[in-house]
């Protein structure tokens, strides 16, 4: 059974390592500013939601990230419901997210949960296809 909750200090050095591409510096902010969602199954992390805000105000799913050997058994689906239900609490009417033009499988969960295509942005020295955004609207 797949547990989510926000991560605590304790819970840094496996966010180090697991979401290494953003910073140290940048996780230690989204732990203080809870915007980080854990997956546990027995107690060990398996998977991880990284969120911010667009414009300071929509709520944008940055990185949903599930270790090998759990993917595809329900803990993402889990992780993006607990974000979803905190969002819409919060008085959230809108979600925001976005992938590269050329993942498939991403995008295609993104539409399994509601989300549809906005636009796309190109984004030279940075990356190599554009970014494909995707918007939800919360009832």
């Amino acid at each position: 059974m797949v547990e989510i909750a926000k991560p605590g200090l304790t819970d840094k050095d496996w966010l180090f390592r697991e979401d290494d591409h953003v910073g140290k510096q940048w996780v230690l902010r989204c732990i203080d500013l809870g915007e980080y969602f854990v997956a546990r199954e027995q107690a060990e992390i398996v998977g991880f939601l990284r969120f911010s805000r667009f414009w300071g105000r929509i709520p944008y799913l940055e990185m949903i990230r599930v270790r090998e050997g759990h993917r595809r058994s329900g803990v993402g689906t889990a992780l993006y419901r607990a974000w979803e239900g905190e969002m819409r609490e919060s008085g959230a009417r809108l979600l925001m997210t976005s992938s590269e033009c050329d993942e498939s499988r991403p995008q295609d969960w993104h539409r399994r949960n509601g989300f549809s295509e906005t636009g796309s942005i190109e984004l030279p020295g940075i990356q190599t296809v554009p970014e494909i955004f995707f918007l939800k609207k919360l009832d």
